[in-house]
């Protein structure tokens, strides 16, 4: 569970013809559920070694919000990635994407590293070939 903490009202006095007023603002914590994302790994076009091509990570269907995405090539972080905004749905959950140009090649291990709720987790590309 999450937590998320929510205003539930503000308590005070405001003097009249002063600009002076105090307040205290209540917040209640709400449990929320806490769903792990679905994460998709792929390439643009068919993986075929030696080809430039696009790696990417969508990661859908989360909450709480806070997530990290990494595409890594031989457990090296693959520089000049690039995200999409974070974006949810109607019922609170989200998804991001984020993707990279490569050029594969036999032997290298590609991977999106997704970190949610303090769990990291790898996903890994694989090769057409």
């Amino acid at each position: 569970m999450a937590v998320t903490y929510c205003k539930a009202f503000d308590v005070g006095e405001t003097v009249s013809g002063s600009q002076q007023s105090s307040f205290i603002s209540l917040y209640i914590p709400l449990l929320l559920p806490s769903d792990p994302p679905k994460v998709q790994v792929y390439s643009e076009k068919p993986g075929k070694y030696g080809d430039d091509n696009m790696l990417i990570c969508h990661v859908s269907d989360f909450h709480p919000p806070d997530i990290s995405i990494q595409l890594l090539k031989n457990g090296q972080v693959i520089p000049n990635a690039e995200q999409t905004d974070l974006a949810f749905n109607g019922n609170w959950h989200f998804h991001l994407t984020q993707n990279v140009a490569f050029k594969p090649q036999e032997g290298e291990m590609y991977l999106c590293r997704i970190t949610h709720n303090s769990k990291m987790t790898d996903f890994a590309w694989e090769s057409n070939m």
